[in-house]
């Protein structure tokens, strides 16, 4: 596995691509960045260098200078992979919400068997499994379920709210199977905080940023300690919360209601999902069976590669 301090110019570039494709997933809504960064293999490295970012690295910092604080939470693997996400969102999210709207069932489908795939893979990681992390998959499940069927709550955009929002969204966004875009329409909040972007907000975006960073940094060593503690109960509820999500990503879905996007453009809200058959009856548009199955057989195999990849690399690196 590399280190803090051995990545070379491979490794920099694939942890690059990495980040582009997590960047990627968090343009979808109902599809998290934490997914990719799992089954690409750096979600632990990923929560323990955010665990890092604290009060010791200040210390460290005014006792051993830059560097030294820099290697202590691992600043290369964050500066790598933040740059890879901000660049795909800031290239392909536009491509991305182009097929989303023109070919949702394509996009669906994919990212639909990337997901079952993923699920299998982090059971797979678990030593020995047991009657509690069963239970705990089960929960993951039901957990990650009512949150896809919630209804939309109607929050008033205070400053308070929106900092809360931006804890619990940002949370939801390096948890495997929640979309942080996905939380905050439940909320109801996020036309606002997309329209705060919009209009430029600076107190609003202040806000909205604190309560990501505060978010990000306490959530990421609660989870740092629970896979540290309960490894495996924690990859069974994680699993569970990622299958329990494939109710958002299912393919064939009826538009119930439309909601105002940031280009003023009406896009789908609330949707139930339904058999190709009622898709094509419903909507009145090709269901795409053969070429979604495709597609999910694709999302599917991209994960088997990864996860072969991964063990090709461990083989090497315990072989040396």
């Amino acid at each position: 596995m590399t280190t803090k301090t051995d990545m070379t110019r491979a490794d920099t570039a694939k942890l690059f691509l990495k980040g582009m494709a997590m960047g990627a997933a968090d343009v979808v809504p109902g599809v998290s960045g934490g997914t990719v960064a799992f089954i690409s293999g750096i979600y632990e490295r990923l929560i323990n260098a955010l665990k890092s970012i604290n009060i010791a690295a200040i210390r460290i910092l005014f006792k051993d200078g830059i560097g030294a604080a820099w290697s202590a939470i691992d600043g290369t693997f964050l500066l790598v992979l933040f740059a890879g996400i901000m660049t795909s969102i800031l290239s392909l999210a536009k491509l991305i919400s182009y097929w989303l709207t023109n070919h949702p069932v394509l996009v669906w489908s994919f990212f639909f068997g990337l997901i079952l795939a993923s699920v299998i893979y982090i059971v797979r990681q678990m030593k020995q499994p047991s009657i509690s992390h069963v239970t705990g998959f089960l929960v993951g499940v039901a957990f990650a379920y009512w949150i896809t069927v919630a209804e939309p709550l109607a929050i008033d955009p205070t400053h308070s709210n929106i900092f809360f929002a931006g804890m619990i969204a940002i949370c939801a966004m390096i948890l495997p199977g929640i979309s942080g875009s996905f939380i905050l329409l439940l909320m109801g909040l996020y036309t606002h905080v997309i329209g705060a972007i919009k209009q430029l907000d600076i107190i609003t975006l202040a806000i909205f940023a604190s309560g990501c960073m505060i978010g990000l940094l306490s959530f990421s060593r609660v989870l740092s300690w629970l896979l540290t503690k309960y490894h495996d109960l924690t990859l069974a509820v994680l699993a569970g919360v990622m299958l329990g999500s494939l109710n958002k990503v299912w393919p064939w879905k009826q538009t119930l209601s439309y909601r105002t996007n940031s280009h003023g453009e009406q896009v789908p809200f609330m949707q139930d999902n339904v058999l190709p058959a009622q898709y094509e009856y419903l909507v009145g548009a090709d269901s795409m069976m053969l070429y979604a199955i495709g597609l999910m057989l694709v999302g599917f195999l991209v994960v088997l590669g990864l996860e072969g990849v991964n063990v090709f690399k461990n083989k090497t690196a315990d072989s040396l």
